[in-house]
């Protein structure tokens, strides 16, 4: 049976340590299923090793990170991250489990996480250049594109990005 997420109860909150597992799994279970045809499964392990492994979040949040969590009911659709500082906004991770693509949720936490913030202040991102479903995604929220760059991220391994912004208001 299909069924619309959005009409049910879908809930948002900041994320807080006890969520770190929560957070860590679906990231794994995101870059798992999502990443394999846009970068090598070798980057996908170093990836998710060093930046969504329990001590990576729980740095991230130590250091200022702030999480937040889609869901409905006991079950976790969606998490972000975003890093705030005087002159913008930066949209670390933004991720919706792949199921669950395509049924709303994406544009509704985005909302939820802006309605949050500054709304002054630009927001930045990085996204995959070949991660075309992310880009449209984005598009449709307002960003554009700034530059084209490569990321050096250790290991011989690089991050082919767009930098996105979404002008303050």
């Amino acid at each position: 049976m299909k069924y619309n997420l959005c009409r049910m109860n879908l809930l948002f909150r900041p994320a807080n340590e006890q969520d770190i597992p929560l957070i860590s799994f679906l990231a794994e279970k995101i870059w798992r299923e999502h990443y394999p045809s846009i970068i090598s499964i070798e980057q996908i392990e170093y990836m998710l090793a060093n930046r969504y492994s329990l001590d990576a979040i729980l740095n991230g949040m130590k250091s200022g990170e702030k999480y937040f969590l889609a869901y409905t009911l006991n079950v976790v659709h969606a998490y972000a991250s975003v890093e705030l500082d005087s002159s913008s906004i930066f949209l670390s991770k933004f991720y919706v489990d792949v199921p669950k693509h395509r049924k709303g949720i994406g544009q509704k936490f985005f909302h939820y996480i802006v309605s949050r913030l500054d709304s002054s202040l630009p927001i930045r991102l990085q996204v995959n250049r070949q991660n075309i479903k992310a880009i449209n995604f984005y598009f449709k929220m307002g960003f554009i594109i700034e530059k084209a760059a490569d990321f050096e991220i250790g290991s011989g391994f690089f991050m082919n990005d767009f930098v996105m912004v979404r002008k303050g208001t």
